[in-house]
């Protein structure tokens, strides 16, 4: 029964530190990609933000203006990614999907695709660590 019990708590460590992980390649991730438009809290008003034609999203409240509070994972995957989203009225949203794909680099046989989707997975699970 310890065994068990000895597994089971390794195995949460393991998950949680996975997490945290995850979390801290994510606001890395943000703070390269994105704090230049959105701002280093997410809020919209990053350095970029008064170049642009367009209002900034806050991307702290994207849960928010879901309506039932859920974090609209597979909105914001859409969006950050890019490659397979039609960009209505000229949208100054970069496709990141194309742009890590083109840098993607790999030693264990990723493939460029493989890297994007990691990295934009990342950056996806910070934002969504940080919904008010």
């Amino acid at each position: 029964m310890n065994g068990v019990v000895i597994s089971s708590v390794a195995a949460l460590l393991l998950l949680t530190t996975n997490a945290l992980a995850q979390e801290d390649a994510g606001r890395e991730e943000y703070m390269v990609a994105c704090a230049g438009c959105h701002g280093e809290t997410a809020k919209g008003n990053g350095p970029l933000a008064g170049l642009l034609d367009i209002q900034t999203p806050d991307l702290t409240s994207l849960a928010a203006k879901k309506g039932n509070g859920e974090f609209p994972f597979d909105y914001t995957l859409r969006m950050i990614d890019g490659r397979n989203e039609t960009r209505a009225h000229g949208s100054k949203m970069p496709v990141w999907g194309d742009r890590y794909a083109a840098s993607a680099t790999s030693e264990r046989g990723e493939t460029a695709d493989m890297v994007a989707r990691g990295r934009i997975l990342s950056l996806i699970y910070y934002l969504a660590s940080i919904q008010q």
